[in-house]
């Protein structure tokens, strides 16, 4: 309880002094463009029930991108990671392709699946996948041999290692690449939505761009920042539920 409200109370400290620093910026500028956090708010307000399919659908977008991508990352990342010769091929395709922007497939994907939730899937699935999978084969290649080694000498078969050893050794290491993938899952959604789509949170602050709404820009703004700070709660509140022995985030 103690922590929850900790938890809570640094949120609202947070959250003050982004808006005080955020009036400040606005004040020095003034410039429409940058309106008082006030304004941003009370649009956010005023428009949340418009703005609400919007939410859905790029909710919708990060949460199933966030699943496809982690669960073949994990499975792919634990099997190379355990694997000798599969790492010998497996890590230097890993090194080749992670670096590799994969935003700058959104022209490509548009081509091949057009626009709406296809490629905006396809897209933030890929960059997920590949934060997993790098972070899944580290987790494995990590277990100590001897705590392998232990487990078979009491006749576990490879399955119940990987069940009962591989597998909850790396979760915290994998949670904690789904809270990094949060931050970059939300940061493509909106490049993919302003390029690719004419629906989501994404499409809305362009629209309002294009407009020189800047008050409902910022509104969808705060949306967008909402379903970021939500996606991180809900990773770690799964993550309290399924390791409760691992380190708990600040």
């Amino acid at each position: 309880m103690k922590a929850r409200l900790q938890r809570v109370i640094g949120y609202l400290t947070a959250t003050v002094a982004v808006l005080l620093g955020w009036a400040a910026i606005s004040l020095i500028i003034d410039n429409p463009a940058l309106p008082l956090p006030t304004t941003a708010v009370q649009q956010f307000i005023a428009l949340f029930p418009e703005m609400l399919p919007h939410i859905g659908i790029s909710f919708y977008r990060i949460v199933i991108s966030m699943v496809l991508g982690t669960i073949a990352g994990t499975i792919l990342g634990l099997i190379i990671g355990r694997s000798t010769k599969l790492d010998a091929v497996g890590a230097p395709l890993l090194y080749v392709l992670y670096p590799v922007p994969k935003i700058v497939f959104v022209p490509v994907l548009m081509v091949l699946l057009g626009l709406g939730n296809a490629p905006a899937i396809v897209l933030i699935s890929t960059v997920i996948f590949f934060q997993t999978v790098v972070t899944a084969r580290a987790a494995a290649k990590s277990i100590s041999p001897d705590l392998v080694a232990s487990v078979r000498s009491l006749g576990a078969s490879k399955l119940d290692v990987a069940r009962h050893v591989v597998f909850p050794s790396a979760l915290p290491s994998i949670f904690t690449a789904l809270r990094i993938s949060a931050g970059t899952a939300v940061a493509v959604l909106f490049v993919v939505e302003s390029i690719a789509g004419n629906t989501g949170v994404g499409f809305y602050i362009v629209n309002a761009w294009g407009r020189i709404d800047y008050a409902t820009m910022f509104a969808g703004i705060i949306a967008m920042a909402l379903m970021g700070v939500f996606l991180y709660e809900v990773i770690n509140f799964v993550e309290n539920r399924l390791v409760p022995w691992a380190p708990k985030p600040e």
